[in-house]
């Protein structure tokens, strides 16, 4: 039976160290790395398919523990969490996001045991996303060992002006499409929540995702700035700075800054100030009429 691949993410290196020790012990869970940061740990297991994670809450960085478990969420074969805590301030927002365990550092004598048998029986749910499987070579082309290949459908001469025809006409339409609700979909604690285009006041570029803001909260998307300002861009949305998407809507005053820096504020309950960069702003202006 393979085993339960797994990582260790916590700031501390003697909690790593020790967790280490223990899980060499336990003989359905084998350590495959170690990370410090969300960020790090997201780029792991983009290339090796983990199915537990022992992940600190309070992680150095732009995104916690709970945060990273927010990121997580939406993944088909998600690995099973265990959260290393010194309280248990985060334990009921752990669990809404689908804990397996929730261990409070140092753990006490046999607690850990009980972390055991619940991974066991998680690993008989867990499917491990299977590694993609090639395509033949075929022995007669001169470039079978070339990094890019080409698979061959044949298709009868009569259907070919049809086919492409028909592809032609499904390109089109697919251009052409706009998104059939002006909502953004995001995910937390376990739930998609539809947020409306002219209740997002700004988007926030963070590491290979973004926070996205309203007037009450902030959450995090799994989508890069660039492809939200792809699709917000049509709504009044502008790219103030490389890591500000601003709803320009919500945008209530342009402020010069010492320094020829400019500043916009936002409406809302709370006031909110983002930099606009030099090269920006006279495209700006340009849209508002400056």
């Amino acid at each position: 039976m393979p085993k339960l691949k797994a990582l260790l993410i916590h700031p501390d290196p003697e909690i790593r160290s020790a967790l280490r020790e223990i899980l060499e012990e336990v003989h359905f869970i084998q350590v495959l790395g170690e990370a410090v940061t969300a960020f790090e740990a997201m780029e792991l297991v983009e290339a090796i398919p983990y199915g537990v994670f022992f992940v600190g809450t309070d992680l150095p960085g732009d995104a916690t523990g709970i945060e990273m478990a927010q990121m997580l969420a939406g993944r088909k074969n998600k690995p099973a969490l265990v959260f290393i805590s010194d309280s248990e301030n985060q334990a009921y927002a752990a669990f809404e996001l689908g804990a397996t365990d929730y261990l409070l550092w140092p753990p006490a004598p046999g607690r850990m045991a009980r972390t055991m048998d619940r991974l066991q029986h998680f690993k008989t749910r867990f499917r491990e996303v299977p590694a993609p499987v090639p395509y033949p070579e075929d022995p007669d082309d001169p470039h079978a060992e070339d990094d890019e290949q080409t698979v061959k459908l044949p298709l009868p001469e009569e259907e070919q002006d049809s086919f492409l025809a028909a592809l032609k006409a499904a390109w089109d339409q697919t251009a052409s499409r706009r998104p059939e609700i002006d909502k953004l979909a995001v995910t937390q604690d376990g739930r998609t929540i539809l947020i409306p285009y002219d209740q997002i006041i700004f988007v926030e570029a963070f590491e290979d995702y973004s926070y996205v803001h309203t007037a009450n909260q902030k959450f995090l998307s799994s989508h890069r700035l660039k492809n939200l300002e792809d699709r917000l861009g049509p709504h009044r949305f502008f790219r103030v700075h490389r890591k500000y998407l601003v709803n320009l809507d919500m945008v209530t005053e342009i402020a010069s800054m010492p320094g020829s820096n400019f500043m916009l504020r936002t409406a809302g309950r709370t006031r909110i100030e983002l930099p606009i960069s030099r090269r920006r702003i006279a495209e700006l202006k340009k849209i508002i009429g400056l």
